[in-house]
């Protein structure tokens, strides 16, 4: 089987990949503000790869095993790495105790889904379950706001909570809508370009601290969408 290792969405997962691996070091070093622009770089490199292999017919089997090896790291280690540092903060000052291990939740989890989605052909234009780019994301902010000292009454007991609830999300059998944009045409993606365009108005409003509120919207109107669309089904 011949393999080619250096096309162009391989290098754009493997940007990802570089971006979350610096991410991972950058949260050892206590830098949680670099952690979150190191994400959101995955985050544009993991949309573009697939962007890429549509634009230039540039599918493999490598590069769908080589995409969730990328993610694992940046939207998989990276949050628990990030929730882990903020526990060990908040519970211990500086100390690790047994809350701050609830964070590897995240990792586990994001295991489980990444693997599922790779065996699952029901996935191609919707998610079942939270996407891991959408968890890290909420994580990596939280982590940003944590850092410039604007969660000063965060409780650790909290945000141990809140990472088994974003893990358990990871894997619940819920229909969650991608930005998997297969024509740039209004018609078929109309929510898509509504949350988009809401959630980019709104971090130009209030930047970073608006960025763990647009996650929840996402989870929140997915539920109801698919609440909706189960009732329809009976």
């Amino acid at each position: 089987m011949k393999v080619r290792y250096f096309t162009i969405p391989n290098l754009l997962t493997l940007s990802n990949l570089l971006c979350g691996s610096l991410a991972v070091v950058s949260a050892l070093e206590g830098d949680l503000v670099r952690v979150f622009w190191l994400v959101m770089l995955s985050a544009l490199c993991d949309f573009l790869d697939g962007f890429a292999a549509r634009l230039l017919n540039q599918y493999s089997a490598l590069g769908v095993q080589l995409d969730s090896l990328a993610d694992m790291v940046s939207f998989g280690l990276v949050p628990s790495m990030v929730s882990f540092s903020i526990l060990r903060t908040l519970e211990f000052g500086g100390e690790c105790g047994a809350w701050c291990y609830v964070a590897f939740i995240v990792v586990l989890f994001s295991a489980l889904r990444l693997a599922r989605f790779n065996i699952d052909e029901s996935q191609h234009e919707e998610f079942l379950g939270l996407p891991t780019p959408a968890c890290s994301i909420f994580f990596v902010a939280t982590g940003w706001m944590f850092d410039k000292g604007l969660l000063p009454n965060i409780d650790a007991v909290w945000y141990a909570v809140s990472a088994v609830v974003m893990a358990t999300l990871l894997i619940v059998p819920v229909r969650m809508f991608s930005f998997k944009f297969k024509s740039f045409g209004w018609r078929g993606n109309e929510l898509r370009f509504m949350f988009v365009i809401l959630a980019v108005v709104a971090f130009a409003i209030w930047q970073v601290k608006v960025v763990p509120t647009v996650i929840v919207a996402y989870i929140l109107i997915s539920l109801v969408r698919h609440l909706l669309a189960k009732r329809v089904k009976e």
